[in-house]
């Protein structure tokens, strides 16, 4: 193997330095831009290696930028957004909420607000904006029991992560199956075996934890719903589920929003569209960014870094298990360092296909293991996006009620669900059986 040059990954370190040594002064991890951030980067690989023609770092730009994973990948998250934004603009996210919560006794409340968490996310394919959907309800609660805010925000972060990991249509499963070439399906079969008993023991831990907090607790304030608000969720879940392709798949959600939303008055024509619009938006940075990205990893790969990155990481590789061990802490260590999941995956993504093709591994068991690695991870850092929206909810009403603020580590021991999810992870790599891997994905 060519053992390439270490100075071609000086993009990469150069974005990762300034971005972490950055948001580190600045106190906030999302302060500093990351686009511009890695527009620097890309400037930096144009600079590098000045013998070599411009022309051809530009033509390596564009064939890593127009790679066709890439592009499907950004139509995928494009009609995500627009999924996302219409449902919850016609009262899908609120009506799904009051149903699940008008059943659930109190005494279990913190359980129900775990298992809301996991559908909405799995529906929404976004753990940000299901917390921010749900951190007031888990907020509220403070009026009915004391104490019980830090649990019941752990307990919808932990629900978040699920949906995340397990989506069709999160950012992260996306970027997971396109970069290393597989079917949704294929990674769901895996992942689905290695959350489901997690979210069932963390469920119960939660029940009994809730039960012991609650069981004096006062009814709770719960708005209407209705339930053909669900439908759009449960229709894109089914097909995603049946092997339709996701673009179709969304495609059919977003139809089946409009028709519902015009039906019960909630929304009009033209508010419809602009819903579409606003979701393509919130899109608009994230795409861009993985052009970008793709673009700087091309210049990367023509300069010989992937392959100096590869000769290190697989040097000592001499089996399948280590090899995605390798690919375990690429994504471990990345995470760690820029605090987001799903540009995580875009980096690691074309490294991990390269290690999973020299190797012989098996694309649905890497695309689980890219995403599951991630969302442990992100769903752990005290700096990353879902614990700072949950602090943030929280220390709003607590700052308006002169009560001391939380600090992460208030929410971060009772996230069982991130932590145990890494664990199964990890030993699901440890105990790998290769003559069984066919039975097992």
């Amino acid at each position: 193997m060519n053992k390439g040059s270490f100075w071609a990954l000086l993009p990469l370190i150069l974005f990762v330095v300034i971005y972490f040594a950055g948001s580190y002064i600045l106190g906030d991890f999302y302060a500093l831009p990351v686009l511009v951030v890695f527009v620097i980067a890309l400037f930096v690989a144009f600079f590098q290696f000045p013998k070599k023609n411009f022309n051809e770092k530009l033509a390596s730009f564009a064939k890593g930028s127009g790679d066709e994973n890439i592009l499907i990948m950004i139509l995928i998250f494009l009609l995500a957004g627009a999924f996302g934004e219409l449902s919850k603009n016609i009262g899908a996210i609120s009506s799904t909420i009051n149903f699940a919560l008008t059943y659930i006794p109190p005494q279990f409340v913190i359980a129900g607000l775990f298992l809301v968490s996991c559908f909405i996310s799995t529906s929404l394919g976004t753990s940000v904006g299901t917390i921010v959907a749900l951190a007031p309800i888990a907020v509220g609660l403070e009026e009915n029991i004391a104490g019980i805010m830090p649990i019941a925000l752990a307990s919808v972060i932990g629900g978040s992560m699920f949906g995340d990991n397990l989506s069709f249509i999160s950012d992260t499963t996306i970027a997971a199956t396109r970069t290393q070439n597989v079917a949704m399906k294929e990674k769901f079969r895996v992942n689905f075996k290695l959350v489901l008993p997690v979210a069932i023991i963390v469920m119960i831990i939660y029940g009994l934890q809730g039960f012991n907090m609650l069981n004096n607790a006062h009814d709770m304030q719960i708005g209407d719903y209705e339930l053909i608000k669900i439908l759009p969720y449960i229709i894109v879940f089914i097909l995603a589920l049946s092997g339709l392709s996701v673009i179709w798949t969304l495609g059919v959600g977003i139809l089946s929003a409009a028709i519902i939303g015009i039906s019960t008055g909630s929304i009009d024509f033209l508010s419809i569209l602009k819903s579409i619009n606003d979701g393509f938006a919130g899109m608009f940075e994230l795409s861009i960014l993985c052009l970008i990205i793709g673009g700087v990893v091309g210049i990367i790969r023509m300069n010989g870094g992937i392959d100096y990155l590869l000769h290190v990481v697989t040097k000592k590789i001499n089996s399948k298990k280590r090899a995605e061990l390798s690919i375990a802490f690429l994504v471990s260590l990345v995470n760690l360092a820029i605090a987001n999941n799903t540009i995580t995956i875009v980096i690691v993504g074309p490294i991990a296909k390269d290690i999973s093709d020299e190797n012989g591994l098996n694309g649905g068991r890497v695309a689980s293991i890219l995403d599951t690695i991630s969302c442990f991870i992100q769903g752990l850092v005290p700096y990353g996006a879902q614990i700072l929206a949950a602090l943030a909810a929280a220390n709003v009403v607590l700052s308006e009620e002169g009560k001391t603020l939380l600090s992460p580590i208030d929410i971060m021991q009772y996230l069982y669900y991130p932590v145990l999810m890494g664990l199964v992870a990890f030993l699901f790599i440890i105990f790998r059986k290769d003559k069984k891997e066919a039975q097992l994905t």
